[in-house]
């Protein structure tokens, strides 16, 4: 390259923006600077301009969003502030200082009511807080800053942070049997593959502007992600499957989210592990 290139990694504490600061060093021509949400709060708009246009970054990766699925429902005000309104800023901010945004969105655009996976394309409609306000998100990204790259994602899990797989394993080392859903139908997917996923979009070299869909391979529900992570880490747990219908929650899961990702491997290049192979390698790093 020659040159370095500045990257700008928001929400850096959260589960992608911490694999990104692993796999950095891997990455010589670029600089990052990476800002968790006490250094830039998305609530702070002041702050959030100061902090983007302190160098002459080339690219955004924003990692920082409300996540809180359930809490949402009551705290709609919220999500909407963080996953819609300081994303059209942060779009702007970039437009303005002509940096290329990549920002990630959610399966729970969708409705969950389909048989095959989601295209890009597909018609969205949420069903909750949380999905409207990363839909929200995506169309404010978009309309602020038209070059950006948004990547819709699901199931998202990693060796830090909170998620189904650390969950899953606490709950093995308390109790002697759990249920878990197993007529919810998605793909999970391993931070640390997507931030594989950023990373080679960025040093690509080729920017294709819009929306794609990013997933580890493969279908399953949540039982069998639990049945997989026991197996893989030996515990002795007996876990009972059951219906949705069984398992209330405040938001409604949707029943089918696997993504289409035809598109973003036509664009990119990019190639899919296998959701088993990305499980083991997370939990031999835990």
């Amino acid at each position: 390259m020659g040159f370095t290139q500045y990257i700008l990694v928001t929400g850096a504490n959260g589960q992608v923006g911490t694999e990104i600061r692993r796999i950095a060093s891997a990455f010589p021509d670029y600089s990052f600077t990476f800002l968790s949400r006490e250094d830039m709060p998305l609530e702070d708009f002041g702050k959030m301009k100061v902090c983007v246009e302190a160098r002459p970054y080339d690219f955004l990766i924003n990692c920082a969003a409300y996540t809180a699925v359930d809490k949402a429902e009551t705290e709609k005000e919220l999500a909407f502030k963080i996953n819609a309104e300081a994303v059209g800023h942060l779009a702007t901010l970039c437009r303005n200082n002509n940096i290329r945004l990549i920002h990630f969105s959610t399966d729970y655009v969708f409705d969950g009511y389909s048989r095959i996976p989601y295209k890009e394309t597909d018609a969205t409609n949420p069903e909750t807080v949380y999905g409207a306000s990363k839909l929200e998100g995506e169309r404010l990204a978009l309309l602020h800053q038209p070059d950006a790259i948004i990547l819709r994602t699901s199931w998202v899990y990693a060796a830090t942070g909170h998620n189904f797989v650390k969950t899953m394993l606490r709950l093995f080392g308390e109790k002697d049997e759990i249920n878990v859903v197993n007529d919810q139908i998605g793909s999970p997917t391993y931070a640390k593959d997507l931030a594989a996923a950023v990373m080679h979009i960025i040093s690509s070299g080729q920017w294709y502007k819009g929306i794609f869909h990013f997933s580890n391979h493969g279908a399953i529900s949540w039982y069998d992600f639990a049945r997989a992570i026991q197996k893989f880490s030996k515990a002795d747990c007996t876990i009972h499957p059951i219906p949705t219908s069984a398992f209330p929650t405040a938001a409604k899961r949707p029943v089918y989210s696997v993504l289409n990702k035809n598109k973003i491997q036509q664009h990119f290049g990019i190639q899919f592990k296998n959701w088993e192979d990305s499980l083991r390698e997370c939990l031999r790093e835990i």
